[in-house]
């Protein structure tokens, strides 16, 4: 179910062909929106600014994507000098917040054709260097500097067999397309049937001196396994899940608190055939977070599409998740 915050565009938004489940009308403080929604359940967030006290200053809109999932909001601007200015854009990006639009026609389609980087890039300003320091932005140098060296991301499984040691692999063969990636596990031996180059397998006591010793790459991936001393060497962790019914009452059944802990984390559904609706369920049950859902990839693929969705959304913006030339014709209003 979706929400809808409006004031200017009240009347036009209440056309929109898509379920309610609260609607708030007036202007707000950025405290009462996050106070509102934060700790709610919802699908997609339509906001109209308007409905925003002092959405002219970016600082506002700052302060709302580093307490919601701007993933799931869509921001409908009112096409004032302030926010149509290109660096007002060019911040909003930087927030990560991709999907705005300067029409009702906008929302539509981004309500049904959700943006990545890679839409709006063509907005995002990278020689100049104003604006504050946004969590997870991207330095407005390059947006290929979106990960410093070296980068360590960790894989590590909730549900016992999610898949983190052939997503590392895929991952690791998908990155090198445009970056230097190394990939490692801890404490197995799996990776030595990838027959892959820049993959090794160290123990937890050698973890240390392995990072090291790679330290130049531009990525290193690792395959946590049951190591809990590979967690504190990464930048990012991402916890799997895989959510068939007999893995989570496997792991219920093993760790009653198991969820409550994991409320914090970056959870992704890997090996993931549920629909959005699904997941959205699955969160409301459970009181977890999806950051994102992976279905089965192929692991004998030269180019896993999916995947690349997942990177772009975790900073890695060299990745190509249009699978070719883009078949949007435009941003939706955003110029006329």
């Amino acid at each position: 179910m979706n929400v809808i915050v409006a004031n200017k565009y009240r009347d036009a938004l209440a056309g929109l062909d898509i379920e309610v489940i609260k609607k708030l009308e007036g202007e707000y403080t950025v405290d009462e929106i996050i106070g509102t929604f934060e700790n709610f359940f919802f699908n997609k967030m339509i906001l109209d600014v308007t409905a925003l006290k002092d959405y002219k200053n970016i600082k506002t809109l700052q302060k709302l994507s580093l307490s919601l999932d701007v993933d799931k909001v869509i921001l409908l601007l009112d096409g004032s000098p302030e926010t149509s200015d290109p660096e007002y854009l060019s911040d909003l990006i930087s927030m990560r917040i991709y999907n705005f639009t300067m029409n009702v026609e906008g929302v539509k389609w981004l309500y049904e054709h959700p943006n990545s980087y890679r839409d709006v890039a063509q907005y995002h300003q990278l020689d100049t260097t104003h604006g504050a320091s946004y969590n997870n932005a991207v330095p407005s140098s390059s947006p290929y500097q979106e990960f410093k060296k070296n980068t360590i991301i960790c894989f590590k499984d909730i549900t016992p067999g999610a898949g983190s040691t052939t997503l590392t692999y895929i991952a690791k063969k998908q990155l090198a397309r445009n970056y230097d990636v190394v990939a490692i596990e801890v404490d197995k031996h799996d990776f030595m049937y990838f027959d892959e180059d820049k993959m090794y397998s160290v123990s937890s006591n050698g973890l240390g001196n392995t990072i090291s010793k790679y330290s130049n790459s531009d990525v290193i991936l690792i395959d946590a396994n049951s190591s809990s001393v590979a967690e504190g060497f990464a930048s990012e962790t991402i916890y799997l899940l895989e959510p068939s019914k007999i893995q989570l009452n496997k792991l219920l059944a093993r760790d009653p608190n198991v969820l409550e802990r994991s409320k914090n984390k970056k959870i992704v559904l890997n090996q993931c055939m549920l629909s959005d609706q699904d997941v959205s369920d699955f969160e409301y049950e459970t009181g977890l977070s999806v950051f994102y859902k992976i279905p089965p990839l192929n692991d004998q693929s030269s180019n896993n599409a999916d995947l690349d969705k997942f990177l772009v959304k975790l900073g890695f913006y060299k990745q190509d998740v249009s699978g070719g030339e883009s078949n949007k014709k435009g941003f939706m209003g955003l110029f006329k």
